[in-house]
């Protein structure tokens, strides 16, 4: 099932999460992310158009300055992540301009997809980027983001996305495989839930655990995001960044993930 919404999808968000490019000293994992950009540019080879949301910023902050990788202070955390943008953006460049491709900038707010204006005016970026072979990156506005205009996470940030655009999948890739029935980290025996037709009754039948150190979301932010793009007849997929060629394998059918029928 997974294999067919893949070929059968021709508009594709992407998440990646910020455990996925953080190593295990918190910086951030370069490697990664030029694999990664290379298993994208085969999709688009493949005739896909692909939008990246990303996270990492902070990440990429403690990576160039690590004198302030353990400061808690608000104002730190917004500092960090505005250095960490730019170093973000600069690798993400370098990944994708080695299959010769450029990549655009969106850094957004709650508050743009609750203007109309704005949101005509992401949607006309968007189609634009596309358009021209750009692949847009998008992530929040954490240096300016209150907690009144924040969203908190880029689970349901790639879910208003994924439906701005009027995409036919969103995937989500995290730290582990996909939806278990319970927290395979603190349980040997979960098992992975490899279709859910309905997040609602999903939501009974598991066990949800909190988020980890890197990332601000967990697993209830990512089946708020199932619900969303679900909701709008957009199948998401989660499955595990970590694993070696984490998107090739999923399209070949050789690993496995959750997938959320839309409805």
């Amino acid at each position: 099932m997974i294999e067919k919404a893949l070929r059968d999808a021709r508009k594709i968000v992407i998440k990646i999460g910020s455990n996925t490019l953080a190593q295990s000293d918190g910086t951030i994992n370069r490697e990664f992310m030029r694999d990664f950009a290379s298993q994208c540019a085969d999709l688009i080879e493949s005739g896909k158009q692909i939008v990246l949301v990303s996270s990492g910023a902070q990440v990429a902050g403690v990576s160039t300055l690590h004198r302030w990788a353990r400061k808690r202070d608000i104002h730190y955390r917004q500092a960090l992540c505005a250095i960490g943008q730019v170093e973000l953006m600069d690798n993400w460049r370098q990944a994708f301009s080695e299959r010769s491709i450029h990549i655009g900038q969106l850094l957004l707010t709650k508050d743009d997809f609750q203007d109309d204006y704005r949101t005509l005016n992401m949607r006309n970026t968007l189609f634009t980027l596309v358009d021209e072979h750009v692949v847009p990156i998008i992530n929040e506005n954490d240096s300016v983001s209150t907690e009144e205009i924040k969203i908190g996470d880029n689970d349901n940030l790639s879910a208003l996305t994924a439906i701005l655009w009027g995409a036919d999948l969103l995937m989500l890739f995290s730290d582990i495989d996909g939806v278990y029935d319970k927290n395979p980290k603190e349980h040997g025996d979960a098992k992975l839930i490899e279709v859910v037709p309905d997040v609602a009754v999903l939501r009974n039948s598991i066990l949800l655990g909190s988020s980890n150190s890197f990332g601000t979301g967990g697993m209830a932010t990512k089946l708020e995001a199932a619900e969303k793009v679900t909701a709008y007849g957009i199948p998401m997929l989660l499955a595990n960044g970590s694993a070696s060629r984490c998107l090739s394998s999923l399209v070949d059918g050789s690993r496995l993930g959750t997938i959320f029928l839309a409805k």
